[in-house]
């Protein structure tokens, strides 16, 4: 039944949700969406509803996951702040002292914004996706969004440096890779698809030579360019960014030159934006 689909916006209502294959915490997670993230409901089962996020992916999240709005989707028009730091907290009234933070919000959480106090320097006033006001600091979002340079992209990215890989992750408390520069190019201002095999063919990019790849521009890895698995962002120098398992599991630098990276690259993309931005 879609019951819930014609009733109301579902949003999600937790920092982020997990979206796994079937509906059962057992299954495989297969993505995420973050904190007020309108979906559409595809099919219900008890305890669960099978959801499509903004990007066309579409995974089972926990009922308890999501909140009924209906005014409509969260932070979809009107002023919004954007979540620039790493994780934001996000507090019941603006004082860091007084109580634990409400929400602990990754990178690129949006939230309606309800007043900027002349008063107030350091916070802003925000509206929570179940109607609750909280108050968040300055520093810790933007006001303004814009698609981001390829300068500017390639220095967010190292800000990741560290950051635990997660299968299935899409946000800073842990991204896989194809969720990783899924990110990346959506600071771009582009929405590619969510895995990597689509991604190096998404018609949004253009191939590029390997002897021709410039900052930026993107990599995919695999047995063959049919059964790409893996990728990442080129640096310049020969090296490039990812959120891998291999060795270490994190966000690292690496180098195309070496192993198992030199044996194992099979495309190169890039972005089809206007020059330079």
């Amino acid at each position: 039944m879609l019951a819930l689909a014609l009733e109301a916006a579902w949003v999600v209502k937790i920092p982020v949700a997990n979206m796994h294959s079937r509906p059962s915490e057992e299954a495989e997670v297969v993505s995420q969406a973050l904190y007020g993230v309108t979906v559409s409901v595809l099919e219900e089962v008890p305890g669960w509803v099978r959801a499509r996020t903004p990007d066309d992916y579409s995974g089972w999240i926990s009922r308890d996951s999501l909140a009924a709005r209906h005014e409509g989707p969260y932070a979809a028009s009107g002023r919004v702040a954007l979540v620039t730091s790493l994780f934001a907290n996000v507090y019941r009234e603006p004082d860091i002292r007084r109580r634990r933070p409400e929400l602990t919000l990754p990178f690129e959480t949006r939230l309606e914004v309800i007043e900027e106090s002349p008063t107030e320097d350091r916070w802003v006033r925000v509206r929570l996706v179940d109607g609750r006001e909280a108050w968040v600091q300055r520093g810790d979002i933007s006001l303004e969004e814009r698609p981001l340079a390829v300068e500017e992209t390639l220095a967010l990215a190292r800000r990741f440096l560290g950051l635990p890989y997660l299968w299935g992750g899409t946000s800073a408390f842990g991204f896989d890779c194809s969720g990783f520069m899924q990110m990346l190019a959506r600071r771009r201002g582009v929405l590619m698809p969510r895995d990597s095999l689509p991604q190096s063919r998404w018609e949004g990019s253009e191939p590029v030579a390997p002897q021709d790849l410039r900052p930026g521009d993107f990599l995919y890895f695999g047995d063959s360019p049919e059964k790409v698995n893996h990728t990442g962002m080129y640096l310049g120098g020969g090296e490039f960014i990812h959120a891998t398992s291999q060795g270490r599991p994190m966000v690292q630098i690496s180098r195309l030159d070496e192993p198992p990276w030199s044996e194992r690259l099979v495309g190169c993309r890039r972005l089809k934006v206007a020059s330079g931005k």
